[in-house]
Order: structure tokens, then sequence, then C-alpha cells
């Protein structure tokens, strides 16, 4: 089982760049899928990126190009460098890990707590 903590969410203005982070402790992280998602108020929760086992990624079309998720096994972390902010981007973003590859919020098990990012024009 493992545990998540985000950080590296705050407010900045359109078009600027931030990182966000997502620690994991407990144990056996490199056997979990690794994604994020973000939630703004009123909104579903969205699929952001995700990043297989071995290193694949997969972003979502509204950040692709834009985003960028990586993972550290040997550090047990997974960052989100985020550029070219957008007022669109303002939402919750949450950590997350899953035994299986999913697009889908519903098929990952274990979710940090949230960090929040704010995108001002």
């Amino acid at each position: 089982q493992v545990q998540l903590v985000e950080s590296g969410g705050g407010s900045v203005q359109a078009g600027a760049s931030l990182r966000l982070s997502c620690a994991a402790s407990g144990s056996l992280f490199s056997h979990y899928y690794m994604a994020w998602f973000r939630q703004a108020p009123g909104k579903d929760r969205e699929f952001v990126a995700r990043v297989t086992t071995f290193g694949e990624r997969f972003h979502a079309a509204a950040v692709r190009g834009r985003f960028s998720m990586s993972r550290d096994n040997a550090k047990s972390t997974v960052d989100l460098e985020m550029s070219s902010l957008k007022p669109e981007d303002t939402a919750v973003y949450y950590c997350a890990a899953a035994t299986v590859q999913s697009l889908s919020p519903g098929a990952y098990s274990v979710w940090g707590q949230g960090t929040q990012v704010t995108v001002s024009s």
C-alpha cells in the first residue's frame, strides 16, 4: 500500500509555470501506475496525465504540449510540470495510484489530499 502527498500548488498569473510534486510513502511505489487528475468547482474530476510503471507517459489533449508528467522511482515521487498556464487550468490537482492502466478516476485506489492551483488573468 502506498500513501501520497501533493505539494507545489499556488496562485499564479496566466502564462506562468508551476511544478507540482507528489511524494509517496509505504511499500512498492514502483509497482503502481500513477496519474494526475484535477477538479474545478462544480465540475467532474478530470484526467490530466498518467505514467506507467516503466515510464510511458500519456497526457490529456487539454494539457498536451503544456504539461509534462514524470516519475522517479528511486525517489518515490511523481511530478507535474505546468507551463503556459491558463485560467481554465484552475482546479484542485490530485495525485493518484492504481494497479492497472486507466484514465478513469474510479480505477485509482489511492489518492493524495489535493493541492490548489489558481491561475488569474
